[in-house]
């Protein structure tokens, strides 16, 4: 019978080291405007990384890099009916797939500016409400002719609170765990959002820590305290290794 033994908790900054775009949905069209907006939070009006596409983006590195057991050829989402899939258990599956797997391991929270990140954009004329605009151009292969757009992205050099929950079930979710940190440090050598091929997207993940609760700490009322083995280690490389040398 499954049950539940603790949780993890990875926490730290998602750093951007180049211009960041995730898409939003512009409201209207103006000339002279923003051709592709990126996604704002509604009340405080400031971009954020959504939780989705920082999983998704992780899940379909996971894919790729382990194409032999999970990349789909039509190009879709992995997803089987394996109750022991690895990927499906840590990320999810479809809901009318009724196996037994237990409960998805992960829980990517959605990531927020934090506070000198805000400092920052305040004090630069250039951002407002946290993004910058960049003109690009099409260029016509045949005439040369340009076509400009405007994009909207979030500056290099800002940085938003990181937050990953994974719950353990069983021993074979000790393994999940480091696909999970796995997935981060691909992510790393990648790009997150859109245009990556033109330079956008560069992140690294800094300031990381492994926490862990227990049963018994929720129990008891206990905090968050550091994952033993892997205390002072503050990338995901760094925990990625000492977990794997258990």
């Amino acid at each position: 019978m499954m049950k539940f033994e603790r949780n993890y908790r990875i926490c730290g900054l998602i750093e951007c080291l180049t211009g960041l775009h995730i898409g939003g949905v512009a409201e209207e069209l103006k000339i002279g405007g923003i051709d592709s907006p990126v996604i704002m939070d509604s009340v405080l009006n400031l971009p954020y990384i959504p939780g989705s596409s920082l999983k998704g983006k992780m899940r379909s590195l996971l894919e790729v890099r382990h194409s032999e057991d999970w990349l789909m050829k039509n190009g879709d989402v992995h997803t089987c009916l394996d109750p022991s899939c690895d990927l499906c258990v840590t990320f999810g599956r479809s809901a009318a797939e009724k196996i037994e797997g237990g409960p998805t391991r992960i829980i990517v929270r959605d990531s927020y500016p934090n506070q000198e990140t805000r400092a920052f954009w305040d004090s630069t004329e250039d951002i407002l409400h946290g993004t910058e605009v960049k003109g690009e151009n099409f260029l016509n292969r045949i005439t040369s002719m340009a076509t400009p757009r405007f994009i909207e992205r979030v500056p290099a050099g800002s940085s938003f609170d990181l937050e990953i929950i994974f719950s353990q079930y069983g021993a074979d979710d000790k393994k999940r765990l480091k696909l999970v940190l796995e997935a981060m440090t691909l992510l790393e050598d990648n790009y997150l959002g859109a245009s990556g091929s033109r330079g956008y997207g560069k992140i690294r993940f800094t300031d990381l820590a492994l926490m862990e609760k227990t049963v018994e700490d929720y129990r008891c009322g206990a905090d968050w305290k550091p994952h033993e083995k892997t205390k002072g280690a503050t990338t995901a490389r760094e925990i990625l290794g000492l977990l794997s040398a258990e």
